[in-house]
């Protein structure tokens, strides 16, 4: 099984690397549309400013490819915000796979969100085996809302979409490859159980 990790200016390469290997993958790590496009699995990670990570996956051109991509693709932290309609935090839409503005938490919440955090109303197949309420690792300041593609709800001063899907897209807010045992198991499933959900 071929693996993609998308290289571009805010990815949280290593760490995903790192955790894959722990599975027995070694991934691939591209920003060539071809390595991409024939990938059994491809993940979009991401840390730091939603603008800059836009601006550089608009820049090596995979802005229209990532939509594009038809094999169950894994979208973490900023990878996830770029998916949907607009980014508040840049400005500009984003790729509109999901459906709603990310949103900065509002004044009554710390920011950054840091930490581990509970996860409920667990929906998608990937979460098989996990536990309701387990708790997930979060590094962020800006949330897409609960909408109907919500397979995952966070409550941090309000409620918002740790997990969403929409057809082979399955996006996570929290991160993983830093959540222990509980995120191996997630990525296991994305990686070895994936082609059923998608």
């Amino acid at each position: 099984m071929r693996t993609a990790i998308i290289r571009y200016n805010a990815g949280n390469i290593r760490s995903v690397t790192n955790a894959l290997n722990r599975l027995g993958v070694e991934p691939v790590i591209t920003d060539d549309p071809d390595e991409l496009l024939k990938a059994d699995r491809v993940i979009f990670p991401g840390v730091g400013n939603a603008g800059s990570a836009l601006s550089s996956i608009r820049e090596n051109g995979l802005i229209n490819l990532i939509p594009r991509l038809k094999q169950p693709v894994l979208a973490i932290c900023v990878g996830m915000q770029l998916l949907g309609e607009y980014l508040e935090e840049a400005d500009e839409e984003g790729m509109g796979i999901l459906a709603g503005t990310v949103r900065r938490f509002p004044p009554s919440a710390k920011v950054p969100h840091t930490g581990w955090n509970s996860v409920h109303s667990l929906q998608d197949p990937c979460f098989e085996g996990i536990k309701e309420g387990s708790y997930l690792y979060f590094v962020h300041s800006y949330y897409l809302p609960v909408g109907e593609q919500t397979v995952g709800i966070c409550d941090y001063s309000i409620p918002f979409s740790a997990a969403m899907r929409q057809d082979n897209f399955l996006a996570l807010q929290f991160h993983p490859e830093k959540s222990g045992t509980i995120g191996q198991d997630i990525l296991s499933n994305f990686l070895f159980k994936g082609e059923s959900y998608a």
